[in-house]
């Protein structure tokens, strides 16, 4: 085993066990100003410009609201499946086997997951192109761009 001296830190070790590496300062990202200009992020002038992958606000709320209806209502309906089950028994209404309980809250569970997931692919990625209702067209078209994105991300790996 080598000793401490030898051993290189790593960024995630506990502070007693590091040993001095200098001092690094760390700005906010607001305040942030890249050395060198000519990386994509910063112009000439040192001031960011737009980046190439990053998500518009005005399409990630599309996608929040989307995968909130879609997860938030089999979640909601999740949850319920255990309250409607436990007043159902608790007054004798009949009975209700627990594997009945289980199954459909599952079902529900699963289909808050699903809506996780359809909820992004099915909102429009266009800034200017609200979509439509059910977005099934924008599925398609974002389904197949992240098919493209997977597919050259590893050609080039």
């Amino acid at each position: 085993m080598p000793s401490k001296s030898s051993r290189q830190t790593l960024p995630f070790d506990p502070a007693k066990g590091r040993q001095k590496q200098g001092k690094k300062s760390f700005s906010s990202p607001k305040t942030k100003v890249r050395e060198k200009h000519n990386s994509p992020d910063v112009n000439q002038k040192g001031q960011r410009v737009r980046e190439e992958n990053y998500i518009p606000e005005v399409v990630s709320r599309r996608m929040i609201s989307r995968m909130v209806l879609l997860s938030g209502t089999p979640l909601l309906l999740a949850l319920l499946t255990f309250v409607s089950s436990y007043f159902i028994i608790i007054n004798e209404l009949f009975t209700l086997p627990n594997q009945a309980v289980l199954l459909v809250s599952l079902g529900f569970f699963g289909l808050s997951v699903i809506g996780l997931s359809y909820g992004i692919f099915s909102a429009s990625w266009d800034e200017n192109k609200k979509g439509s209702l059910l977005g099934w067209q924008e599925l398609k078209t974002n389904f197949q761009r992240m098919r493209e994105a997977w597919k050259e991300a590893k050609s080039k790996s």
